[in-house]
């Protein structure tokens, strides 16, 4: 069988490499060529944005799959459907469990809760782009499959609800040193979290898949926790004690704003979910989650404390951090 992944180097594309080519498919991987490929994939070297360029390269090559993985706008999957039509048995865009329907109606999602998402600009381009893919199906015989992962993680990020620019490690680093560490809400809402080897499972088992083609499939671990429960997870793994401070949502929206905290909270972490993975586990039999994240937080957290590389450090956000905990413990001995 024969691949073509576009992007192939990001948490979940270099996971679905790894395991393609522990499975003997012949994998084309197109990007820019900054980064390196596990030994076997096939490199092309191209901006997929270079439509004549991409068309140059790939010559009159055919695929069995052909795998979209940084397709955000409707142009560019429109882009795609132009370079893969007539050149693939199958095209798998990457969505985002995020563009379900927010405020949800009910916490247990499936692929047939509503697509709708009034708070996240990224989810809205996601979902545009699943309406005009479906509709090249329909009406062209486009060959497409939608899958929807959610929070999915590897061993270079640690997953968290608030974060800087930078990303995680300013938090694991105030986790390490005792401080309080603003969790969104009062912490018990439900959140899904899935390491890419687990992605990666249900993602190949999706390929080359005739079932699969003209449908949607979310992707993600079984195991739901509370915000509050990952954050312990964290901790304990880190053997120090958590000090939580919980901060309602819209409040971080409002004081936020750098951080697109309405997006990533109010249209995504802040809402509970429960993911039903019936749908993805009728059609890949094989497609068993089995890294919990007390077992995934120790793999990431090893490997981070073991490059320096990683641990990004964010002055401004710690400072922001701070300044928000003060103000609300001000706010309440005033009221008090």
């Amino acid at each position: 069988m024969k691949a073509l992944i576009i992007g192939g180097t990001g948490t979940i594309s270099s996971a679905v490499v790894r395991l393609l080519l522990e499975r003997k498919w012949e994998v084309y991987v197109l990007n820019r060529g900054t980064k390196p490929l596990p030994e076997g994939a096939v490199s092309i070297v191209a901006d997929i944005n270079d439509e004549a360029l991409v068309k140059e390269k790939l010559g009159d090559m055919k695929f069995d799959t052909v795998c979209e993985f940084i397709g955000f706008v409707p142009e560019q999957v429109e882009r795609g459907y132009r370079l893969f039509a007539g050149r693939t048995n199958q095209y798998i865009y990457i969505s985002s469990a995020s563009a379900y329907h927010k405020p949800s109606k009910s916490y247990i999602i499936n692929e047939g809760t509503a697509l709708a998402n009034p708070y996240w600009q990224y989810s809205r381009d996601k979902i545009a782009c699943e309406e005009l893919l479906m509709k090249h199906y329909r009406e062209d015989g486009f060959p497409v499959t939608i899958v929807r992962p959610s929070h999915t993680y590897d061993e270079k990020n640690i997953p968290l609800g608030v974060h800087g620019k930078n990303g995680f490690w300013q938090v694991v680093k105030r986790i390490k040193e005792e401080k309080p560490v603003i969790i969104q809400g009062d912490g018990t809402s439900l959140w899904t979290l899935t390491f890419n080897t687990d992605f990666a499972v249900g993602f190949a088992g999706l390929m080359g898949n005739s079932h699969a083609v003209g449908e949607a499939f979310q992707i993600t671990s079984d195991e739901t926790l509370s915000w509050n429960q990952i954050y312990e997870e964290i901790a304990k793994a880190l053997g120090v004690k958590l000090h939580p401070y919980h901060v309602a949502s819209d409040f971080l929206s409002a004081v936020g704003k750098d951080y697109d905290y309405e997006g990533s909270l109010t249209g995504d972490k802040s809402v509970s979910v429960v993911f039903d993975n019936s749908k993805l586990k009728r059609a890949v039999p094989d497609f068993k989650p089995t890294v919990s994240f007390a077992q995934g937080v120790r793999i990431s957290l090893e490997y981070v404390l073991s490059h320096p590389e990683l641990q990004r450090e964010d002055a401004e956000f710690d400072e922001w951090c701070d300044k928000v905990i003060n103000a609300l413990e001000k706010a309440k001995n005033e009221i008090s």
